[in-house]
């Protein structure tokens, strides 16, 4: 029986943890880095009675975490990897049949699922780091509860066991349904944190980086954990620091890295404390942010971080997914920072400033609300679920960003007409890869190319460390037809041995029925297969400005062997969100001839009527996505064609390009006020906004003439706009919105109805004897009086004309009586006469 070590501060509650899942069938734990959980926690259930001969799996995010937790497994039971702990991995398999404890990545356990959605042979399953919140482990938690729930019983339970460090616990328990929450301490001492000056994501790190790094060697003792956002900048900065330190140091230190792609030897030195008989008394470790909670660095009390990550961030407006270096977040600096505490008291040193620390989001958002849906839209569809919100998650996808993944998969062929997977689409989702891949795999394999097929797929799973544009030079290196460098050792036998899975699992799915592709022109055909929406077609009068398919603009290196090339077919693409203009970082040249032959299922044909130079255009094109391939002028339009264009003119630039004036907006504006006044009324709605809404019905008759856009201003709108008054209500609305009103002097006005309520703008003088306020509509709507001086200039605005006679008007009588003294200002306006005269033309 495995018995913990009783000083990891885990084994303080494993026996509560063997005791919760003994009853119960759910339990989220609740346990900083260094507490032991990864290796103690699945090892307290080998004899649990329980498991029924049954596997417990733990799931990791990385493969590197995966290998070193089973090994560290194995070796605290005295055995080998393989027998009572094993892993499974991409490209490696370690297990027997003696195998308790499978320790997985989560891209595996999704596949498992999809073959065995009760997990059969399987009681418990482990989600460590969760808190990562990787998009794999929120869908293999998601499948897995709705799994249990329709293959298993309470007799035969798969037991779930979610563990963290850093997560709000309370949250996952409300998702398992369960209120079992452990929470461990850990194994910590004082990490004194020490800041730099600003750091810019524009500027190189490398020197900031070893200069820390040469402070940290000068004033610390120990060994030194440094994060950094990728595997170039750790190259660079060991490279870099090589170079800086003197013979002895260079002697005395031992400069390793740590990454995903590293051989696992390498990785294993870099985890493992230095060996007894080392030459080396001091290490230094780059790794990138695999080492912030997944792995345990042996030694390590001093951490220099340059608090930046390398992130996949999708972009919805142009579907695409780039690579962008960022800022960590507060949670992460934290988990850094406490890789130095582990074993005694700890440095930390931030190459950025006290004030962007304060700056920093509180944590990395989940990658299920950031990332390309489409790899999880093809695995719910293969599940059966066509909406996300039928399964359970911690955050549901957004519906937004997954209708898009399923268009992405309807443009590579792979749902029915109701949306569903066809048969292509389930051959895309049996394969170990995304989507784009998978497709590209099985045309490759359709048109006798599923070597090179494989090999793309290979090399597209992988960091390319070969600085070419130009992807066809390493497919030839992977072939065996150029060379390369030495330190590309590992990284050439990684590429083709997953090139060679690719193709044992393509066995027997597929046959080359299709015309084939000759040699030179794979390339180019397999990328555009992939992606589609990366077509390139270069721009007149430029050798490395290119038109992609998806709409955008994307440039290539004008030293490139490919600069100039008429055609291309892009693999990777960089730049930032909110830039019109993406770099090419890979790509191949396309022959455009394919066309017409294997590509011609991603062309469309579309009848398009636009305006330039305000003159309709009728063209007939041939496009892929953006780029159009060939355009015939239309002769023969039909008149709905023809006012369906006029229709979509006058929408794009608004109702005002259309014939207005005065007296037509008045118009508008009087049935417009019977429509929001008259209860129950059929008065149509004539607003702006309805009237651009429903072009179609009261305007595209009129509209088969116009061919440009002056010619919009000959309509007869006036007609046209009193055509949707039936008879008598054109004599209803003089009834009942009069354009003009008469007054006490005899004088007949205008009514302004584009102001609300109605105005009617009149001389003082003209008012008098008048006791009540003017109405329309039949007493319901209050005109607004805007009384004048005989200058024409506003004295009073009012709705309450008998109010003003008895409260205002001597105050203005006051004022304006020296001023006009030839107008009458009498005492009691209500018995003078109204008059629109000066005194002298009143007596006459």
């Amino acid at each position: 029986m495995f018995s913990a070590d009783p000083s990891l501060p885990i084994s303080l509650v494993l026996p509560a943890i063997t005791s919760a899942l003994l009853s119960d069938n759910e339990l989220v734990l609740e346990a900083p880095p260094g507490a032991g959980k990864t290796t103690a926690v699945p090892l307290a259930f080998i004899d649990a009675p329980w498991r029924q001969r049954k596997k417990i799996i733990v799931l990791e995010p990385r493969r590197v975490a995966a290998r070193a937790a089973a090994e560290r497994m194995a070796n605290l039971l005295g055995e080998k990897v393989g027998e009572t702990v094993g892993y499974t991995i991409r490209l490696e398999k370690k297990t027997s049949s003696k195998t308790i404890i499978e320790v997985i990545t989560e891209g595996v356990l999704t596949r498992r699922l999809q073959h065995d959605p009760e997990l059969s042979d399987t009681a418990l399953v482990i989600f460590d780091e969760f808190h990562e919140r990787n998009i794999h482990s929120d869908l293999g938690l998601a499948l897995c509860l709705q799994g249990r729930e329709l293959f298993r019983d309470s007799h035969d339970p798969l037991k779930l066991l979610v563990m963290s460090a850093t997560l709000d616990g309370d949250s996952v328990a409300t998702l398992l349904g369960t209120s079992n929450i452990i929470r461990s301490q850990g194994r910590s001492y004082p990490v004194d944190c020490f800041y730099g000056t600003h750091l810019s994501l524009r500027e190189p790190i490398h020197n900031a980086v070893c200069e820390t790094i040469e402070i940290a060697l000068k004033k610390q003792t120990g060994n030194i954990l440094v994060f950094l956002p990728g595997q170039n900048e750790i190259r660079r900065c060991l490279t870099s620091l090589q170079s800086r330190l003197s013979n002895k140091d260079q002697a005395s230190i031992a400069l390793l890295a740590l990454h995903g792609s590293i051989p696992l030897r390498e990785q294993q030195a870099a985890i493992a404390p230095l060996p007894a008989n080392s030459p080396f008394n001091r290490k230094v470790v780059f790794a990138t942010d695999i080492a912030e909670t997944s792995l345990t660095i042996e030694g390590v009390n001093i951490v220099v971080d340059a608090g930046l990550a390398r992130k996949p961030q999708f972009d919805p407006r142009t579907g695409m997914t780039r690579l962008q270096t960022c800022r960590i977040s507060r949670a992460s600096s934290e988990q850094r920072a406490g890789r130095a505490g582990r074993l005694a008291p700890g440095v930390c040193y931030r190459l950025w400033s006290d004030v962007q620390h304060s700056q920093l989001v509180p944590h990395t958002p989940a990658e299920i609300l950031i990332a390309d849906l489409a790899p999880l839209a093809l695995q719910l569809l293969q599940w059966g679920v066509t909406d996300p919100s039928d399964l359970k998650w911690l955050d549901t996808p957004g519906a937004a960003t997954f209708a898009q993944a399923k268009q992405l998969l309807r443009t590579l062929g792979a749902l029915t007409d109701t949306g569903n997977l066809n048969s292509h689409g389930e051959k895309m989702a049996s394969l170990p890869t995304e989507p784009r891949l998978a497709h590209m795999l099985l045309m490759g394999a359709a048109h006798n190319a599923l070597e090179t097929a494989c090999l793309i797929a290979a090399l597209m799973g992988e960091r390319n460390p070969i600085n070419e544009v130009d992807i066809e030079h390493t497919l030839h290196v992977l072939t065996g037809d150029r060379n390369t460098n030495q330190q590309h050792h590992h990284w050439l036998i990684r590429t083709r041995k997953q090139a060679k899975q690719f193709q044992q699992s393509l066995r027997g799915k597929t046959t080359s029925d299709r015309e084939k592709i000759a040699t030179p022109l794979q390339m180019g055909f397999l990328l555009a297969c992939a992606y589609p929406d990366r077509i390139a077609q270069k721009r007149d009068n430029s050798r490395h400005h290119y038109l992609l398919s998806n709409g955008r603009t994307a440039i290539i290196d004008s030293n490139s062997a490919l600069a100039g090339s008429d055609w291309l077919a892009v693999a990777e693409l960089g730049g930032h969100t909110g830039q019109s203009e993406d770099k090419i970082y890979s790509a191949a040249s396309l022959d455009p001839a394919l066309f017409s032959t294997a590509l011609s299922a991603l062309l469309t044909e579309k009848t398009v009527l636009e305006w330039q130079n305000d003159r309709l255009i009728a063209e007939s094109q041939t496009c892929i996505g953006s780029i159009i391939l060939n355009k015939q002028p239309l002769k023969n339009l039909s008149d709905n064609d023809k006012q369906q264009a006029v229709i979509n003119l006058i929408r794009s630039h608004g109702i005002n390009c259309l014939p207005w004036n005065n007296e037509l907006r008045q118009w508008q504006a009087r049935v417009m006020l019977l429509n929001s006044t008259l209860p129950n009324n059929d008065w149509p709605n004539v607003g702006d906004a309805h009237l651009l809404a429903t072009l179609e019905s009261w305007l595209a008759p009129y509209l088969s003439r116009i061919t440009k856009r002056t010619d919009l201003k000959t309509l007869d709108l006036h007609s046209i706009l009193e055509n949707l008054l039936p008879w008598p209500k054109p004599k209803d609305l003089n009834n009942l919105a009069p354009t003009r009103l008469n007054v006490p002097s005899g004088s007949s006005l205008s009514l302004d109805y584009c102001q609300s309520p109605p105005v009617l703008e009149v001389k003082l003088q003209e008012m008098f004897g008048c006791t009540q306020t003017p109405a329309l509509v039949n007493g319901k709507v209050k005109i607004q009086l805007h009384l004048l001086s005989p200058a024409r200039r506003p004295l009073q605005i009012t709705q309450d004309l008998e109010g003003f006679w008895q409260t205002s008007y001597q105050d203005v009588k006051k004022e304006m009586k020296g001023r006009y003294p030839k107008h009458p200002w009498p005492d009691n306006p209500l018995d003078a006469q109204a008059t629109r005269y000066t005194k002298k033309k009143a007596k006459r």
